[in-house]
């Protein structure tokens, strides 16, 4: 890629919550010319994310909480029906992110997760890269009851709902985020719950 680019500078646009730049840079097109580009890039640190199931009760964990950005985009969507996650602190490995994010929110304590996937969900505009995880779970790992912190202003609703009816939700559009859509993909492509 190196031999493509040249010339790349940053503008910072805002800082508030994550950083956003204008990143200007040449690139060379197939036919070897150079054309001077601007794009703005929303760096928001990368995040992990958890599908749990449990094999023996044919259930999943999803969360639902209230999500700005899909609201401005379309009112109805404001309230999203997603899997467990959370943003990776800074040296922070993504196992380790997402089972403090699984205690977190959701209540459950778990020792391991096994990650499955690594995405991003929107590359045009968006640095966050995705690593999805999945891990069973049963009650005895249930701590507390969830729903966040107080001081990450986080009010999540936990849902324990049979796995069929995940993905029937998934079908009639009730779930439309998508790493939780990919998680519930990839669960029922291997067969997770049996």
């Amino acid at each position: 890629m190196e031999d493509k680019l040249r010339n790349i500078t940053y503008t910072k646009l805002s800082g508030e919550w994550a950083t956003l730049n204008r990143i200007d840079y040449d690139y060379k097109f197939e036919d070897g010319s150079w054309k001077r580009l601007s794009r703005e890039s929303y760096d928001r640190g990368n995040g992990a994310c958890i599908l749990l199931y449990n094999k023996e009760k044919g259930t999943v964990i999803l969360t639902k909480q209230f999500r700005m950005p899909a609201y401005d985009n379309h009112k109805a969507d404001g309230m999203s029906i997603e899997v467990c996650a959370g943003a990776i602190d800074k040296n922070e490995a993504p196992e380790i992110c997402i089972i403090r994010e699984t205690e977190e929110e959701v209540g459950y304590r778990i020792k391991s997760a096994k990650k499955v996937m690594e995405c991003y969900t929107s590359p045009g505009a968006v640095t966050e890269k995705m690593f999805l995880f999945v891990a069973p779970f049963d009650d005895t790992m249930k701590i507390h009851d969830g729903g966040g912190l107080e001081i990450e202003d986080e009010e999540i609703e936990v849902l324990e709902i049979p796995f069929s009816e995940a993905i029937k939700m998934v079908d009639n559009f009730k779930i439309i985020d998508a790493k939780t859509i990919l998680l519930l993909q990839y669960a029922q492509i291997h067969n997770l719950l049996g």
